[in-house]
């Protein structure tokens, strides 16, 4: 991304990569991958029909799952349009089913997004690894379960982010805009 920035001609520093993750916290990596298994065996398909309607603005249960649906059907979808081509492209058909959908989407289950699991330890490293060789410049913690998953995060993963020197020990002023190092364009 930030390639395609510099040769576009624009600072590729004003540019911030900050991928969505799931974390799944364990104090052991056997007790990390047995939330992991658990919270995946908790997806459903009304769950992702839930989801998908979301993203697309489209209510998919006036559609029997397994037939392809219509050009008129996907032309009239309002959503997010990188994640129907997404769809269509994985799926391998120009006219996805809500099955192929609810299959290449990810939506509602643990493969829409890259999982760290692990001891606090094992996700810092993961992260560092992204963070060090510039794939990211940060991350967007996705809640996994309801609550529980970001007190995970904060109890387990942060302080071990903070003794790594990778994450703030204090709040710095100003607007999220002014800390990520961007500045207000003129008006």
């Amino acid at each position: 991304m930030r390639r395609r920035r510099e040769a576009s001609g624009r600072d590729p520093d004003s540019l911030k990569v900050a991928p969505a993750v799931y974390v799944v916290v364990g104090e052991t990596e056997e007790i990390a991958q047995e939330k992991l298994a658990f919270i995946d065996s908790l997806a459903n398909q009304t769950d992702s029909l839930v989801l998908l309607s979301e993203v697309f603005n489209y209510d998919f249960a006036h559609h029997p799952t397994d037939e392809p649906l219509s050009d008129e059907t996907l032309e009239s979808m309002t959503g997010l349009r990188g994640f129907l081509d997404r769809v269509v492209e994985l799926s391998g058909t120009k006219n996805p089913s809500v099955d192929d959908f609810i299959r290449y989407s990810g939506r509602g289950t643990l493969s829409e997004l890259p999982v760290f699991a692990g001891t606090p330890e094992q996700i810092v490293d993961q992260m560092e690894s992204w963070y060090l060789s510039e794939s990211c410049d940060g991350f967007v913690i996705a809640a996994t379960h309801m609550p529980g998953a970001y007190v995970d995060f904060v109890q387990g993963v942060v302080p071990e982010l903070q003794h790594r020197g990778l994450f703030r020990k204090d709040y710095i002023p100003g607007t999220l805009r002014e800390n990520l190092g961007f500045f207000n364009p003129p008006s």
